[in-house]
């Protein structure tokens, strides 16, 4: 039975909904891992540590992506559920020429000017190279990074998250075959990982590019752009807190490898590289469950559903709260084998690794409800509250947490920052939850 975002939802109803986007997002967040697995294993610590080094800063440049899936979704959705389904059309394909023409700029200047970036991020002359390298491939295909993020949101209002997700797990396949031959089997090194993850990208992005460019029997599909820069202006408004999660985790990310150099040296990247890796496979299951959920909740919102709008908000807390607790055991489950697989090679780098996981894990049992919160205003067209979120979270007490908690703890006030950071977040989260319910009326 197929079910749109016009439903009523289940909890059965709303895991199948959703299970797509979960997916989709692991399998993004899994192939980036297999490139720090097989760059750690057979290009050596070193190399990895340059990865490393330098993807906060790739990943920074690709967050337009993100801000433009998620804030555009909330004005699409809503303007499908106010029943303008032409407008919706012309405002998604105003919104995919804009990440085009925006991504191969922002490419251009960041390729242009790696090495002092590099430079300026802490790689001394061992890492420099390995940074640089990485970087400038990994730029051939940002416009095309940025229309996948951008895409796995739309394919969920589309209601066709089942071809986003077939999509995604093809770039995914090719992405870790690509990197078992380049670097695995002709050693490449960092340059075949990086083209790896270039193929995948230009899968994961031109696809469904040609596949909105043609006919089709989803809800949305390019026409003549509608230059409405009122609703540019709303999407990136509204995506403001995925923008600002991104550049924060980019910025915190490029802080956190700062002080690691400093306590840990090259080791202390490495490890805290591992977590990076790792950390997004358990913290996508909660992305991919919010990107799933906001089509639903901007839906009804608009169509006025205020009945399930708040059957949504329920569901919701119950659903992360069971993904929480079982994300946060997992970790601690499998925090040896994920150690050793990275960096079993090298006993003090899978110490340092293997302790660090642990206490970042704690972060697991909190984050789920922090990046819900944030999407859901973002669903409701509200990106101050959303931003507002994302900003405490992501970048305000992340920066705090990991100035001041090394001065009592070291290392380990390092691998705490993300746990801290969470609960403080929680409170603002919270704060926010119960404040504008007198406006949008969500909780039961």
């Amino acid at each position: 039975m197929k079910v749109t975002i016009s439903d009523h939802f289940t909890v059965k109803k709303l895991i199948r909904f959703v299970f797509p986007s979960v997916v989709m997002m692991l399998f993004t967040s899994v192939y980036g891992v297999v490139d720090g697995l097989f760059v750690s294993n057979f290009a050596g610590k070193t190399a990895f540590a340059g990865v490393n080094l330098i993807l906060p800063f790739i990943m920074l440049v690709g967050t337009f992506g993100f801000m433009v899936g998620q804030g555009g979704t909330a004005i699409v959705s809503k303007t499908l559920g106010q029943g303008n389904a032409k407008k919706a059309n012309r405002i998604f394909s105003m919104l995919v020429l804009v990440v085009i023409i925006s991504g191969a700029l922002l490419s251009l200047a960041a390729s242009f000017f790696i090495e002092k970036i590099a430079i300026f991020l802490g790689a001394d002359e061992a890492l420099l190279p390995y940074c640089v390298t990485y970087a400038r491939i990994s730029f051939i295909s940002m416009p095309a990074f940025m229309l996948q993020n951008v895409f796995q949101s739309f394919f969920i209002t589309a209601g066709k998250p089942n071809l986003g997700l077939g999509i995604t797990v093809g770039a995914g396949v090719t992405n870790m075959l690509l990197d078992f031959i380049l670097v695995g089997v002709l050693k490449t090194g960092v340059r075949g990982a990086a083209y790896a993850t270039v193929v995948s990208e230009l899968i994961g992005g031109l696809l469904p590019l040609i596949y909105f460019s043609v006919k089709n029997s989803s809800l949305l599909h390019f026409d003549k752009p509608l230059w409405d820069f009122r609703a540019l202006l709303k999407t990136c408004t509204n995506g403001s807190s995925e923008l600002m999660t991104n550049v924060s985790l980019s910025v915190v990310n490029m802080l956190y490898n700062y002080r690691l150099m400093r306590l840990a040296g090259a080791d202390g990247v490495s490890a805290y590289g591992v977590i990076m890796y790792v950390g997004f496979v358990f913290v996508a299951v909660f992305i991919g469950y919010s990107i799933g959920v906001a089509p639903i909740i901007g839906f009804n919102y608009g169509a006025k559903n205020n009945a399930e709008l708040k059957n949504m908000f329920k569901k919701s807390l119950w659903v992360i709260s069971t993904m929480a607790v079982t994300m946060c055991a997992l970790a601690f489950l499998l925090s040896i084998p994920l150690s050793n697989a990275f960096a079993g090679y090298d006993e003090a780098l899978y110490s340092l690794t293997l302790r660090g996981f642990r206490i970042f894990s704690l972060s697991f049992l909190l984050s789920g409800f922090n990046i819900f919160g944030s999407s859901f205003f973002t669903a409701l067209s509200n990106g101050a509250v959303s931003a507002a979120i994302s900003f405490m979270r992501t970048l305000f007490f992340q920066v705090v947490c990991v100035l001041l908690l090394p001065i009592w703890f070291g290392v380990d006030g390092i691998f705490a920052s993300s746990a801290a950071a969470e609960l403080l977040a929680l409170c603002v989260t919270s704060f926010f939850v119960l404040k504008m319910n007198r406006r949008y009326n969500y909780i039961p």
